[in-house]
């Protein structure tokens, strides 16, 4: 509505002020007053339509732009007086100073809207500071809001920094909590309940980053170019992910990985008491699982499915899906309900 009524009066000034510009003909024979006041309606119209048109020019392109001519103009001028040294023709000096300066101006917009994204983005986040500290700026994707332990890993204080959850992040997590199927609905809304929680941690900075790269379809390219720029770690449990962050030099903090390394460690010899609670793959096999997780495989352990049984862990493997202990029944042991 706002934008409206400056359109509307726009448009009644530019008559306006057309009309009074005829007046001053109005010695002549025809009623320049009528035909000022239509080119200024005229005027207003075409501008009013060229702006309508151009409203999907994002400010970040036109930023880049004006910065790139700006320079380009300074080069010019800096070229031409170089060459203002030479005597020449002054019509064939005027011609090259105007090419010259066409030229620098169109390669300054061309090389500033390239560089565009390391040109805007990086301003919001200048600030005064030591040359020995940096903060930390990590940014959330989706996966890792939809697990939803960031919540409870940011209540321990252990992460610091600054949070920045993109908007096509939100924009993802919304399409999933609107999604028709009831499990990934679930998770997505998960997602926005986990989100409002962290926003309430007084002791997490977390912002809303508008960047959203339309030339990038992909939400993950998304995400590492955004990484790029910043200079940020991405906080993530997606497995493709975090590879191809890694191969482009990227830091990335895996949840997945956070978990495991403070899984409990156990050695070959202990002993541990688990219940087991279903038949492993080989023969006779039982498995029991841990308060973490963590898988158990117990040799000759079949008959005591559904009881509590002492095992003597015989090795530890660590996969990337996470760590997997096997034992068998420790001598003499007495199972329990």
């Amino acid at each position: 509505m706002t934008v409206l009524f400056i359109r509307i009066f726009f448009l009644v000034m530019s008559t306006v002020v057309g009309y009074t510009v005829g007046t001053l003909f109005q010695e002549y024979s025809l009623p320049w007053h009528l035909i000022g006041a239509g080119i200024g309606f005229a005027l207003a119209g075409f501008i009013i339509i060229l702006e309508v048109t151009m409203r999907n020019v994002s400010v970040r392109n036109l930023s880049a732009a004006v910065f790139g001519m700006m320079f380009g103009l300074f080069m010019g001028w800096l070229i031409t007086s170089a060459i203002k040294l030479i005597p020449m023709d002054q019509r064939l000096f005027s011609a090259l100073q105007l090419s010259l300066i066409l030229i620098f101006c169109y390669l300054g917009m061309v090389i500033a809207i390239r560089g565009k994204d390391e040109f805007n983005l990086i301003i919001p986040y200048v600030k005064f500071a030591r040359q020995d500290q940096k903060e930390d700026i990590i940014i959330l994707d989706t996966s890792v809001i939809i697990d939803g332990r960031i919540a409870d890993i940011c209540q321990t204080k252990f992460i610091g920094g600054r949070f920045i959850i993109p908007k096509f992040v939100l924009k993802e997590l919304q399409q999933v909590a609107d999604s028709e199927d009831a499990l990934k609905r679930n998770r997505g809304r998960r997602g926005l309940d986990i989100l409002r929680k962290i926003q309430k941690n007084t002791s997490i900075d977390i912002k809303i980053q508008d960047e959203n790269f339309p030339e990038i379809k992909e939400v993950d390219t998304k995400l590492v170019k955004l990484a790029q720029v910043l200079g940020a770690k991405i906080f993530t449990n997606d497995y493709n992910l975090n590879k191809i962050a890694e191969i482009q030099g990227i830091e990335v903090l895996n949840i997945n990985e956070l978990a495991n390394s403070l899984k409990p460690v156990f050695l070959p010899g202990e002993v541990m008491e688990v219940r087991i609670t279903k038949e492993g793959k080989e023969y006779n096999q039982g498995v029991a699982y841990l308060d973490d997780g963590t898988m158990v495989v117990v040799d000759n352990a079949r008959h005591i499915i559904g009881k509590v049984a002492k095992v003597m862990v015989t090795s530890v493997l660590q996969t990337s899906a996470g760590r997997m202990i096997f034992g068998k029944l420790e001598k003499g042991d007495s199972s329990k309900e």
